[in-house]
């Protein structure tokens, strides 16, 4: 009978598995944005920040498990630890931005009891004031009230509120600007829909996904929809004035718009132009190493409006995490790796805030 049953599973899986629309995507984000400046704070919440002073740092898609074959977060935490120490002690506010635990593979009691290290560190800063915590689709039933108070709030404690996105509102040259963060699951036909479709998937699709052991979130694992994903989300994004957006979920980084291989390629033009023989074959030698680990792009963007950044995730194989900084005036986007046995920070990318908000 399981076999009968998981084969209904398996179908209907397919027919919900993560595949972004435009449409559902741009009505779902714009929704969510306008309700959390229409004051709808069950929602999100607009907060004030200086964006020459405050800082804060931006994690998502910790993906934290049960400790088994099935957890990808195991070979990130060290460097997970080593980072949310150094945020701490330097006064970063965290928003931990969805996906922070595995709960479709794993139960929560599971999770909290087999993660409790992770999950101390990040309460201190709740403690403090200086953490914000998104769902998103692998991490659903924290939306709801019963599983906060019974899993959550014994380690975060009562004061913490589950969100699905913020909006950071700061002053330049007089005008008001904004950066938007949320998960970046929205237009999922499996978790982002009405309020039924919700309550069905957090309360009775993921424990029988959890039983029957499938997985069918297959968006971080493919580039192909990853880039389908990342460009409506800018797209999405560069439709408001005066707006950055800040997102997770495909688990590859992005910075004012462009990935890592749309980089590489603004590059190779730069060195092409020069006629630098030598930094030409470097840069194809890089997108050559790359090559199967962004099989399926088919945009690639040299020039784009910078409206758009994603975090990355925290659970790569390799054990490396990315996440977005918003520090003295600048955005970064920075890795943590392990080098000659230290936990190790180091910029990936970075722009002065004045300067995207000229280019705004």
């Amino acid at each position: 009978m399981k076999k009968i049953f998981a084969r209904c599973i398996i179908w209907l899986s397919n027919r919900m598995s993560s595949k972004p629309n435009r449409i559902a995507v741009f009505n779902s984000l714009s929704k969510l944005r306008q309700e959390i400046l229409d004051g709808k704070t069950e929602r999100g919440l607009r907060l004030t920040f200086d964006h020459e002073s405050t800082r804060y740092i931006i994690f998502s898609d910790q993906h934290k498990g049960a400790r088994d074959a099935a957890d990808d977060f195991m070979a990130a935490e060290e460097n997970y630890l080593g980072a949310l120490s150094y945020y701490y002690n330097n006064n970063f506010t965290f928003v931990n931005l969805g996906d922070c635990e595995e709960l479709w593979e794993s139960t929560p009691a599971k999770v909290m009891e087999k993660n409790r290290l992770a999950l101390l560190e990040e309460a201190r800063f709740q403690q403090q004031e200086r953490y914000f915590r998104i769902f998103g689709n692998h991490d659903l039933e924290w939306k709801y009230a019963l599983p906060q108070q019974q899993f959550l709030h014994p380690i975060f404690g009562k004061q913490l509120k589950v969100y699905e996105g913020l909006i950071l509102s700061t002053r330049y040259n007089e005008k008001e600007y904004q950066v938007f963060l949320t998960h970046g699951h929205q237009g999922d036909q499996r978790s982002d829909g009405n309020a039924f479709s919700k309550w069905f998937v957090a309360a009775i699709w993921t424990p029988i996904q959890r039983f029957f052991d499938i997985h069918t979130d297959t968006l971080s694992d493919s580039f192909d929809l990853v880039d389908q994903h990342n460009l409506m989300m800018h797209e999405w994004s560069v439709q408001y004035s005066n707006t950055l957006l800040i997102a997770g979920h495909t688990h590859k980084p992005v910075f004012a718009s462009l990935d890592h291989i749309d980089r590489l390629n603004r590059q190779l033009q730069r060195a092409t132009a020069k006629g630098g023989n030598a930094e030409i074959k470097k840069i194809n030698d890089e997108l050559l190493r790359r090559q199967a680990e962004y099989a399926g792009k088919r945009a690639v963007k040299t020039k784009v409006p910078p409206t758009y950044f994603n975090t990355g995730c925290c659970c790569f194989s390799d054990g490396d995490i990315t996440g977005i900084e918003i520090a003295e005036g600048y955005i970064r986007l920075v890795k943590w790796e392990k080098k000659t046995g230290n936990v190790t920070r180091m910029v990936l990318e970075e722009s002065p805030l004045y300067y995207l908000f000229d280019m705004l």
